[in-house]
């Protein structure tokens, strides 16, 4: 048998020798034209280049292999480097199900409090307004009690006020007394719009103040009740500015689409229904998109120290291109709040029938009247406990909200995660702009 490609060398040429009289073998193979030296020793491990054709006629020269010292034997003097895999490959050792080495592992971002540290998700948002309620209930329910107790006091005293002039209603005997009580009734509708004026009004501050205990809940510190106040103390200004603001610019706007109405009906006749219902519906859509913009300024103006001008601004800001979420968990949770409320004033609206029945047996006007006014007073209690604890739900998603917000667009999250590693303020609000803490002077 013969090689190809120049001078024909036969196999049979092949020498084989003996190295020494240890008696160990090896098989040699020349080059072209040359015999190998007696007792030429082989590079440990070397593998010859088989690729390299020579050119036709020309006489093959094989490639020099390299020489390296078996990886059982090192060099002399040296210390053995293990051999490592390629990047990609699994690591020597590892457990199965591990990633391959140079990759990045997952970790979970961490949750040191009512949720994790990182963009939400529509249940997170909901879980998180639970926890807080439920780690913070005497500073939050507490405080939503108090201010649903002024309203519904309010609300339960013009109640009375149309039960008394309801019941005079029996004793009238000419047009002139009737026309006599018009006044008292309209005075009383004006004091319940004035007392669901003065709710939004309070609604506005208080969703400022439970701002605090939810952001610190975000990093696990509890808030009471006397905390919370102390910390959103020189925030109350601004809030009553602001929620001021908000409340006046509504009111106006509700008067001027009501003269507006009123102007075309008093013209056109019925027929201006055709213009006044859709007026009223742009101005409904116009309100809830004003509304969505600027519900996040009694919460910017606690947490991160800002005068009612930039905290309407930083509501505008934080709201750009996110409109629509948030309208959405705004509406779901309305919704959620709504279906809860109905049915706990079921039962409630049930044992106030009968109680009313016990109290009053008779079908007359006064026994009727008695047993009105016995069950206003049952719901209006029921009504306070469900709406302060409703209240505080709202206003825990509201300021959920706003902290996802941040954490989406200015990367939040990780001043969180700074502030949690070092301990920093910790009877604080966490949030606030590096170098403003709680006692951080009002704009």
């Amino acid at each position: 048998m013969t090689i190809g490609w120049g001078p024909k060398v036969r196999l049979g040429d092949v020498d084989k020798r003996r190295a020494g009289s240890d008696g160990e073998e090896f098989v040699s193979q020349p080059e072209h034209g040359q015999q190998p030296p007696a007792g030429a020793q082989p590079g440990w491990g070397a593998q010859p280049g088989w690729g390299a054709q020579p050119q036709w006629g020309g006489t093959p020269v094989w490639p020099t292999p390299p020489v390296s010292p078996p990886a059982h034997q090192p060099a002399a003097g040296q210390q053995p480097w293990p051999a490592q895999p390629p990047t990609g490959w699994p690591q020597p050792g590892m457990p199965p199900g591990q990633p391959p080495y140079g990759q990045p592992l997952y970790v979970a971002p961490p949750k040191p409090g009512i949720i994790p540290l990182r963009p939400l998700q529509f249940g997170e948002i909901l879980d998180g307004a639970f926890q807080t309620i439920r780690r913070n209930a005497a500073a939050m329910v507490g405080s939503a009690l108090i201010v649903q107790a002024i309203s519904q006091t309010l609300l339960g005293a013009v109640s009375l006020g149309l039960l008394q002039a309801v019941d005079s209603l029996d004793t009238v005997e000419s047009r002139a007394e009737l026309d006599g009580l018009l006044g008292p009734f309209i005075g009383m509708m004006a004091g319940a719009l004035g007392i669901t004026m003065l709710m939004a009004f309070l609604g506005s501050v208080l969703q400022g103040v439970l701002v605090v205990p939810v952001s610190r809940s975000v990093l696990n510190r509890r808030t009471g009740f006397k905390a919370m106040w102390k910390l959103a103390a020189p925030r109350i200004w601004p809030l009553l500015g602001v929620a001021a603001l908000l409340t006046f610019a509504a009111l106006l706007a509700m008067a001027a689409v009501a003269g507006i109405a009123v102007v075309l009906l008093m013209n056109l006749g019925p027929a201006a229904f055709a213009l006044v219902i859709p007026l009223w519906l742009g101005a409904f859509v116009l309100y809830l998109w004003i509304a969505i913009k600027l519900m996040f300024a009694p919460a910017a103006i606690v947490v991160e120290r800002v005068g009612i001008y930039q905290g309407l601004l930083r509501s505008w800001q934080l709201t750009k291109n996110s409109w629509w979420r948030i309208f959405g968990i705004t509406i779901v949770v309305n919704l959620l709040v709504g279906v809860i409320g109905y049915v706990v004033q079921i039962p409630v609206q049930l044992a106030s029938g009968a109680v009313g029945s016990v109290v009053s047996p008779h079908p007359d006007f006064a026994s009727m009247s008695s047993a009105l006014l016995v069950t206003t007073i049952i719901s209006t209690v029921v009504s306070t406990l469900v709406g302060s604890i409703t209240f505080a739900f709202q206003t825990s998603v509201s300021a959920l909200i706003y902290m996802d917000l941040r954490m989406r667009r200015e990367g939040l999250d990780v001043e969180l995660m700074r502030l949690m590693e070092s301990g920093a303020d910790p009877d604080g609000i966490p949030g606030a702009p590096r170098g403003r803490s709680a006692g951080w002077p009002s704009a």
